[in-house]
This record gives structure tokens, C-alpha cells and sequence, in this order.
């Protein structure tokens, strides 16, 4: 595809594509890329032009600031095909408006707007035959910032890099996950930057997640950092509770990422006239539910995992089966979201962002 570039983007395209070296029927998440990325760099206090380049390995120096103090922060998004060949986004103005709200917390430039979306639009449209159609299948989106300039001072840079790479994907969990309720470490603290999606956020939760997959489980659900009695999202996930036909989930506050599916869940349950609960949810209760057989569904729900049902969970060394529903609501909203995302199903409230 021949494309032309906007007043706004410099483009140089790959010379070949090494698109038909992929298997797309066996792909690893997050480790197969496109032939370009998006860069954009900022310096003398502004955004420069950004540009599209053949993917490649970023030059840095040893001093540069992101190596010593952690200034780097990132989105996850994805676009979609559908069977006629048109390209879309989900919500990419929730993922910008989140982007420039973490930048804020890390004291980095906030990106602007045309620049994040014409980029995406332009950097997907040149990518077109990476995407393929079918539910399940999309090209995941990594927009991130990370501080550039050379300098070991302990202070915000005034360098940095803004790109975009893109990597095609299946579903990221297939079978149910075992998780595992946070009880010593925690992924965030009051007045932290949990709320903000910092590079540094996922590292520290990497050691406890370890030793919970040395038990046999795949993920943590991290409990508040003052008492351990509150459960809030998992490692990569927010996450969803069903007791008895009510749906209960943590509400935003600075430790809780603000998920871009999670609100979106949240909207198709009350579409549907499912009662959902926006509320602190406590061990003790889930446990209870669990044992008393009033709890249906765990799942969690996030960009890369869409939704994810969770099997069993383990705190104090007791370790709960969830047997599932036959009514699902895990796979309701799953199969709404999916639904809208491919421009299958009706869109009621303008949330597929069409790309060409």
C-alpha cells in the first residue's frame, strides 16, 4: 500500500516487509513486530515532527535518564478488522487522555492530541495487511515516552521520546488463570502512581507475581497496601466479582489503573440491566461467597486479556474452585466488546474509532 504522508508526519518506508516470515496461527504476545514504527522526540521545550521510520533499535545513552530515574510510561490499545476489510480503534481518546494524565504524574510533557491520533491512523493504515480479520485476532498497539537526555542529575530530563510499535495478536489468555490474593507485597500505595501506567509499576510487582508462579499460579490480586483487606486489580488486569447475579468491582482511586475495558464493562452492564456494584471489595466477603456458594464469576478485563476468567483463587494458604456459571457474564461481555471492537454488533455509544 502506497501511502501519503500528512503535513504532520515525515515517513520512510521499510525497503521489504518481513510479514510473510510470520505465522499468525502461533503467535507469542508482544513478541512478533511490524515493519515501522512512529518516533517522535521532544526537545527545546516542544514536540518535534514526528516521524515514521522502518522498525529498528533505538540509540541511547548510558546516561540517559530513564536508565537511572524511571521516567517511562506507556498505553496499550488495538485495532481491529473487520470482514470487509475496514480498520478501527477502540476509544484511543480514553488511552490518550490516560497517557497524558501518567505524563503529568511522572512530570513529563503531555503528547498533543492530533499528533498521538494521526500518527496511530497513519502508522496502522501503513500496516493494514498485519491486521487480520476474525474475533480474536488484532494488532496491539504500544504507544509509550521515556526520557532521553543524557544526564545523571536526579531531576525530571527535558529530552524525550515518544513512539509507537505494533505487534499482531491472538488471545492472550486462552484457558482460565489461578490467582493468587496479595498479602505481604503490594503494587502501589495512597499518593503513588498506581493510577498511572508507569513502566515502573509492572517491574515491582515481577518478583511477587514469581513466587506466585512458583505455587501454581498465574497472577496476583493485589490487595491495599495499608491492610491487605481489600482486593483492587490484578497484575495486568482489573477485576470483576459475581455474587449471586450482582456484579461487584473496585473503584478508581490513585493505586487502581483506570482500565479502558473495565469502564467499558461497567457500560455494557448496565446496558444489559445487570446490577453492578462500584464498591470496596473485602477478602473476607469474596472468601465467604466462595464458601457459602454465592460466588459465581471472577474475571479480569484489560486491553491485552479482554476478559479473563479466573478459576481459583488462594489467600491464607486456602485455596477456593470457582466453578463457573452456564450464564456467563464473562463471556457476555466479553462477546459484547469483541462484538463492537470487529464492527460486528451495533455501536450505541461511539466507542469504535474508524481508521480507514
Amino acid at each position: 500500500m502506497n501511502m501519503i504522508p500528512t503535513n504532520e508526519i515525515d515517513l520512510v518506508k521499510a525497503s521489504s516487509s518481513k510479514i510473510n516470515d510470520v505465522d499468525f496461527n502461533n503467535l507469542q504476545f508482544g513478541r512478533i513486530f511490524t515493519d515501522h514504527m512512529l518516533v517522535c522526540n521532544y526537545k527545546d521545550g516542544k514536540w518535534q515532527k514526528p516521524q515514521i521510520m522502518p522498525y529498528q533499535p533505538m540509540t541511547l545513552e548510558p546516561s540517559a535518564r530513564v536508565l537511572h530515574y524511571g521516567q517511562a510510561i506507556f498505553e496499550g490499545m488495538k485495532a481491529y478488522k473487520d470482514d470487509d476489510g475496514k480498520i478501527f480503534m477502540f476509544r484511543p481518546d480514553q488511552n490518550f487522555a490516560r497517557l497524558n494524565k501518567s505524563a503529568t504524574r511522572l512530570a513529563m510533557p503531555e503528547f498533543p492530541k492530533n499528533y498521538f491520533i494521526n500518527g496511530l491512523e497513519t502508522l496502522i493504515t501503513l500496516e493494514n495487511e498485519w491486521i487480520k480479520p476474525g474475533k480474536g485476532n488484532s494488532l496491539y498497539l504500544r504507544p509509550f515516552i521515556v526520557a532521553t537526555e543524557p544526564a545523571i542529575a536526579a531531576s525530571p530530563a527535558e529530552e524525550y521520546s515518544f513512539m509507537i510499535i505494533c505487534s499482531p495478536a491472538k488471545a492472550y489468555y486462552t484457558d482460565p488463570v489461578r490467582v493468587l490474593f496479595a498479602e505481604k507485597y503490594s503494587r502501589s500505595a495512597d499518593g503513588g502512581v498506581g493510577y498511572a501506567k508507569a513502566a515502573g509499576n509492572y517491574a515491582a510487582q515481577f518478583y511477587p507475581t514469581r513466587l506466585a508462579q512458583e505455587k501454581g499460579f498465574q497472577q496476583i490480586i493485589w490487595t491495599d497496601a495499608s491492610s491487605h483487606d481489600y482486593l483492587e486489580e490484578a497484575g495486568t488486569m482489573n477485576i470483576f466479582f459475581r455474587i449471586g447475579n450482582k456484579l461487584i468491582t473496585a473503584p478508581n482511586n490513585d493505586r487502581i489503573l483506570d482500565g479502558v475495558t473495565r469502564k467499558s464493562i461497567i457500560q455494557i452492564a448496565e446496558d444489559l440491566g445487570i446490577d453492578c456494584e462500584v464498591r470496596r471489595v473485602s477478602v473476607s466477603e469474596i472468601k465467604a461467597a466462595a464458601k457459602d456458594g454465592s460466588l459465581k464469576e471472577v474475571f479480569g478485563a484489560g486491553t491485552a486479556a479482554v476478559v479473563s476468567p479466573i478459576s481459583a483463587f488462594s489467600h491464607a494458604e486456602e485455596v477456593f474452585e470457582i466453578s463457573g456459571s452456564e450464564d456467563s457474564y464473562a463471556s457476555i461481555f466479553k462477546d459484547h466488546l469483541l462484538n463492537i471492537q470487529h464492527n460486528i454488533s451495533e455501536d450505541k455509544h461511539g466507542w469504535r474509532h474508524k481508521v480507514c
